[in-house]
């Protein structure tokens, strides 16, 4: 923008107008400058003002002319079409941007050289240290696990610290900036903070070296009573109602409010914390907690609902808060929960009671972990059947709240993938390996600091077996959709893989599911150099999630010669004819399952409450106001539909092996 010194006439109309400046030659304008709009402000070191053209309509229709009232400006560049008023202290060291609102606030400024909340590190999982993360505007949840959990490998974890700092010391400046169209109003302190295009911050109590990653397509909101320290917060998201968070990372699209209050930790992707309290949490994509009384620490998670007063300790009274523990992704907290860390906990399972036990369940996934007498007895595979489970993995996509087309996480929401079925192997090998070394007969195997009863363990290989065969017929059938083979050769020919990465051990790297020979790569190559800014990290990251299903192939063609005793290389249509049947079963057989255990929200005891004043009819009809009738009931009417295009689904790929087996049989 072209700027020009003030005529003697403006300076003089700034003078009547109550206007100081330490030095005028300092105080540049532009073209379309006008001074009526500009009345009690003082001007100190170099100041740069735009244009005031623009008239902003507040909520309930006031009028504000855009112009400067009421505020001292230092060093400070204001772009065209600013309203900037009653700043009570001043403003110091800012570039202002277009459009932007700013009035009643404190104090605004920049102190010395910032990073702005870059460079911070976290003392995440342990809180007296060495699992630090450094936090950056770029931060992904799966470089954050690597770099917290990838301790073993100390020149990777320097490597990290170097490209995070090189990251922060180039985005330093001395000068603080707000974007186009951001709103700032009713503030305390705001020092050392960067804020991006179409903020809002309203009624925040103090903002201190920071970075608010806000943008036209994901708009960030700072509400009333916040307090942040140390921070980042990325674009999309909503911290209001008191929250307070100190050395913080905020992913995209998180809710934190009603008093939240956080430190040293780091939410990723669709968070939400209210009420509660978070210490050195890792909190992986979807990590939702909502209730006063509920207490995380030292704990990863992703994909986790905390209940109501759900609790961890960390210390056991010896050498201080050095333990942590792992809730796998979708695990779930029921009420008053407790676990003494260290612990870790299988996908997709379920914690009710208190656990002291120090439990590791992370290869019997989907279960549950139920405390009685003080024992923790463990009930594997029975959340595969659980019509809450479904649900949750169908409502996790919906409620990704991520507007912005630049995503930092890479989010995969399978219940089934390898990472959840090589579990699975391992757990039917456990249970297996119990009974034999037990006895068949015995009434309790102990397990890890478990107990599982005999029923429950036969049980578990059953929900194993029939999920292994969802998972692997499922992936079969994708295989081999929409082609007309002649023959087993050519259906050999289309099952064998495109590549070879994908063998071996899947992880869960915070919501990214990959093969570990590709993370290893990628750790290699950071320790090596060839990969050393964040954008190429979070290249990779992206490069492994967008070729998912290509290595889940690669891997689940493996499996087949394992599970079903069939070489892929000698595979026949009537051995794809009897994988499908056996899906069929499986498919089925489960969706019945959570048929029925849906169907238990809908009986009798469930109604209790209802019909308040009434019989039992009228009980039934006020439930069925309320919560609907079961047959047309929308995840019902789901898992029938469900059951009838998974029929036809495997019926159309039996056919076509029919004429495959009919033509080799000519």
């Amino acid at each position: 923008m072209e700027y020009r010194l003030l005529t003697e006439n403006e300076q003089n109309q700034l003078l009547a107008q109550k206007c100081s400046a330490e030095d005028w030659s300092q105080v540049w304008v532009s073209e379309e400058f006008r001074p009526e709009y500009v009345q009690e402000v003082n001007f100190s070191g170099t100041v740069k003002i735009g244009a005031m053209n623009h008239i902003f309509t507040l909520p309930g229709g006031l009028k504000r002319h855009a112009g400067l009232r009421q505020v001292t400006l230092h060093n400070v560049t204001v772009g065209d079409d600013c309203y900037i008023a009653h700043v009570q202290n001043y403003i110091a060291n800012y570039d202002i941007s277009h459009h932007c609102y700013v009035e009643n606030v404190d104090v605004l400024m920049v102190e010395g050289l910032s990073c702005f909340g870059n460079g911070v590190e976290v003392a995440v999982l342990n809180e007296t240290g060495g699992r630090e993360v450094t936090i950056s505007d770029k931060l992904s949840a799966h470089q954050a696990y690597i770099m917290a959990l990838y301790r073993h490998r100390p020149e990777l974890t320097a490597r990290m610290k170097e490209i995070a700092d090189y990251y922060s010391h180039k985005h330093a400046s001395d000068r603080g900036s707000l974007g186009c169209y951001v709103t700032l109003t009713n503030t305390g302190m705001v020092k050392n903070v960067r804020i991006g295009d179409y903020a809002t911050v309203s009624g925040a109590c103090r903002l201190n070296n920071g970075s608010i990653n806000s943008s036209q397509e994901a708009p960030v909101f700072i509400g009333h009573g916040v307090i942040c320290d140390d921070f980042i917060i990325s674009s999309g998201s909503h911290v209001d109602d008191g929250a307070m968070l100190t050395r913080c990372f905020v992913g995209q699209a998180c809710k934190l409010g009603h008093n939240y209050s956080a430190g040293d930790s780091l939410f990723f992707s669709n968070c939400q914390g209210e009420n509660g309290e978070a210490c050195a949490i890792f909190a992986g994509p979807f990590t939702v907690t909502h209730h006063k009384s509920t207490l995380l620490i030292a704990g990863m998670f992703s994909f986790m609902n905390a209940g109501s007063g759900s609790n961890q300790s960390n210390h056991m009274y010896k050498l201080g808060p050095i333990h942590q523990g792992t809730l796998e992704r979708g695990a779930k907290t029921t009420s008053d929960s407790y676990v003494l860390w260290p612990a870790r906990v299988g996908a997709f399972s379920l914690v009710m009671g208190r656990h002291t036990g120090h439990a590791d369940t992370s290869n019997l996934p989907f279960s549950y972990l139920i405390e009685q007498n003080n024992t923790t007895y463990l009930v594997p595979g029975v959340n595969l059947r659980s019509v809450g489970t479904i649900r949750d993995a169908q409502k996790w996509p919906k409620r990704d709240g991520r507007t912005d087309s630049n995503k930092l996480d890479f989010i995969n929401y399978n219940l089934l993938s390898p990472y959840t079925v090589q579990k699975m192997f391992k757990g039917i090998e456990i249970l297996q390996n119990l009974s034999k070394a037990s006895g068949e007969l015995s009434d309790v195997y102990s397990y890890h600091s478990t107990k599982i009863r005999n029923s429950s363990l036969k049980k578990g290989i059953g929900f194993y077996r029939t999920a292994i065969h969802k998972f692997l017929g499922n992936s079969v059938i994708k295989r081999l959709e929409g082609i007309d083979f002649q023959s087993d050769e050519e259906i050999r020919a289309r099952l064998r893989p495109d590549t070879i990465i994908g063998k071996g051990e899947w992880v869960d790297i915070s919501g990214l599911i990959a093969p570990k020979s590709e993370i290893d790569a990628l750790v290699d190559g950071i320790e090596q150099g060839s990969i050393n800014r964040l954008k190429y990290i979070n290249a990779e990251f992206e490069r492994m999630h967008l070729n998912y299903y290509t290595y889940e192939w690669t891997w689940a063609y493996e499996k087949l010669e394992q599970f079903y005793g069939i070489s892929p290389e000698t595979i026949t249509a009537a051995d794809i004819v009897r994988i499908v049947e056996q899906w069929k079963e499986a498919v089925i057989g489960l969706d019945k399952m959570v048929y029925e255990d849906a169907k238990k929200e809908f009986s009798l005891a469930s109604m209790t409450g209802f019909g308040a004043d009434g019989s039992r009819l009228e009980k039934e009809l006020d439930f069925e106001q309320v919560r609907g009738d079961f047959e047309s009931n929308p995840f019902v009417t789901a898992v029938l539909r469900h059951i009838e295009t998974k029929s036809a689904l495997g019926d159309e790929l039996i056919a076509r092996m029919h004429k495959v087996i009919a033509h080799s049989g000519e």
